[in-house]
């Protein structure tokens, strides 16, 4: 018997898309199960061509990996995984180490809020989402389940693999009161598979100061 079956549960998942092909792959030194900072025990990437040439983030450690620790026996931990896809350069042999630093600050949220993300939430960053950056015109972003990984059955309860989609702040604004669904699907035929590029300009004009709704966008929930 498996003592990851959480773990080779994602690995499942990722088979149909990459084979026996081997990520990159990030693991804590000092993991949060340990004392640690970092919640999440692994972050893998993949170089993709298709639809456009990109890394595809895929994180372990927002479910339950090992064994059966919640009282929830429908869903796996929170219930979901942080995918991220980011626009892969020409000459980039090697995935960028900054959005693993993103995923981990967004997994602490979770973990020490108690608040939780679902499809259609939007939180904005306190600057450019790629820390240092400041040709970075992505300060925002919501969250839409992966397009091509959905959700899985584990020996643990369900997982949905919930994509980061970065936004430019026009967009931010256009997608608050709920709307950040409504405005992925206007968006869909300019980013496929909803990659991220740190750089590009907004898809939106930003809209009038009382068309806009309130922050958060759908809000965070917070798990009792």
């Amino acid at each position: 018997m498996s003592e990851q079956p959480g773990w080779d549960a994602i690995d499942g998942a990722l088979r149909p898309l990459y084979g026996d092909i081997e990520p990159f792959h990030w693991a804590p030194d000092h993991p949060w199960s340990l004392g640690g900072p970092d919640p999440l025990d692994g972050i893998s990437a993949y170089s993709r061509t298709e639809p456009v040439p990109h890394w595809h983030y895929v994180c372990y450690g927002m479910t339950e990996l090992y064994e059966k620790e919640w009282d929830d026996p429908e869903e796996s931990g929170w219930g979901f995984e942080f995918t991220f896809r980011l626009v892969r350069k020409a000459d980039e042999t090697e995935p960028p180490v900054w959005p693993t630093n993103f995923l981990q600050n967004l997994a602490r949220y979770v973990f020490q809020s108690g608040k939780w993300f679902e499809p259609g939430h939007t939180i904005k960053a306190n600057g450019p989402i790629a820390t240092g950056r400041a040709e970075c015109t992505i300060h925002a972003v919501c969250f839409a389940v992966d397009p091509e990984l959905g959700g899985i059955d584990t020996p643990h309860g369900r997982v949905r693999f919930l994509q980061i989609v970065g936004l430019t702040m026009p967009e931010y604004h256009a997608a608050q009161g709920g709307h950040a669904l409504e405005l992925l699907t206007r968006l869909d035929p300019h980013l496929p598979l909803y990659v991220t590029d740190i750089h590009r300009d907004p898809l939106v004009s930003e809209p009038k100061p009382q068309a806009r709704w309130p922050r958060w966008g759908g809000g965070l929930r917070g798990r009792v």
